[in-house]
């Protein structure tokens, strides 16, 4: 089911760069909204029509913070590794879903944003968006590194992704009152002002002090993760070759993951099915013909009937029938569950 915003003030997000923003929404031809996509983060568009092309492109301020307002009906924006490379840009982005449907591939995630959504991305990673048909509008928020993982007390180390909350609602207010220029707050200091915005992001995404455990035990389980995901596809991958690779007795291999409350079996099990999702649901965004076989391969599994049961007993359907963008309970937070 897709999570829906539901404000006190209906118009809220209706309403955003109206009521005496006709300026800020200007329409702009196809050549000046890429021009103005590019200077802000070097990509590639898909899909865009000039005799079709509606959009707009509005720079703004958040107390400080560099902000955009802007819609369109283009299909798909990619960046890639080697834009990462052209701009630099380090700065996070936290991307505010204002009417439509998108879905964002970044950090071997696919998820799918509805009205009221946010999420955070890092621009150092690829990151594509496809967009339904139609005019899709976005706020993004620029947040820079130092200060985030400062407020945040660590690094995002992949998309951070939350639904309609009261700090959701909160942050996008504040974006709105700036963007129309009229706010109540305008007046208030930039840099106090800029502590709500962290403090409400932390409430957002920072850990509980129960996930936090230990600086080491963490550190050496995210390493064992990263390993088992770099190895997906190796389908001789178990948990005592992994806890010979990380150096530890398959016992204390099982005692980091059952304290997460999973098994490493199950861990490797599940990563390996949401990967396998997110390889379908981009085979279809894409058009691919590539055959199920060998998204199963590349998942470990060496017997496509095997994979095919396996995957009707995680998901209640078929490979072959994994056609649309699924929802977000088919990411890889469902190997660790709570």
């Amino acid at each position: 089911m897709h999570r829906r915003i539901h404000f006190s003030d209906n118009s809220l997000i209706r309403t955003a760069g109206e009521g005496g923003a006709d300026q800020a929404l200007r329409k702009l031809t196809s050549d000046e909204w890429t021009s103005s996509l590019k200077q802000a983060c070097a990509n590639d568009i898909v899909g865009i029509d000039s005799n079709t092309f509606v959009g707009w492109f509005n720079p703004f301020q958040v107390h400080g913070l560099k902000a955009i307002n802007a819609g369109s009906n283009i299909g798909r924006v990619n960046r890639t590794s080697r834009h990462a490379r052209r701009d630099g840009l380090e700065d996070y982005s936290l991307i505010f879903q204002l009417s439509g449907r998108s879905a964002i591939d970044h950090s071997d995630r696919l998820l799918e944003l509805d009205t009221g959504d946010l999420i955070l991305v890092d621009p150092t990673r690829p990151i594509t968006v496809f967009n339904e048909p139609g005019v899709v509008r976005h706020m993004a928020l620029h947040l820079p590194r130092r200060q985030l993982v400062a407020h945040l007390g660590f690094e995002p180390k992949g998309v951070l992704h939350r639904g309609g909350t009261a700090a959701n609602r909160l942050l996008l207010q504040l974006m709105i009152e700036a963007s129309r220029g009229n706010g109540p707050s305008d007046d208030l200091p930039a840099a106090q002002m800029q502590l709500v915005v962290y403090d409400l992001l932390a409430a957002l995404f920072a850990p509980s002090g129960d996930e936090r455990g230990s600086a080491h035990t963490d550190k050496l389980f995210a390493g064992i993760c990263n390993m088992i995901e770099a190895h997906l596809a190796d389908p001789d991958l178990t948990p005592s070759v992994i806890a010979a690779e990380a150096r530890i007795s398959v016992r204390y291999l099982q005692k980091l993951f059952s304290a997460r409350g999973t098994t490493c079996s199950h861990f490797i099990h599940s990563l390996r099915l949401d990967h396998a999702s997110r390889l379908l649901q981009r085979r279809t965004l894409s058009r691919s013909e590539e055959p199920l076989s060998e998204i199963a391969f590349a998942c470990g599994f060496l017997d496509y009937a095997h994979f095919s049961r396996k995957f009707r007993e995680r998901f209640g359907h078929p490979p072959s029938t994994h056609t649309s963008i699924a929802v977000r309970k088919q990411t890889s937070n469902m190997a660790l569950p709570d």
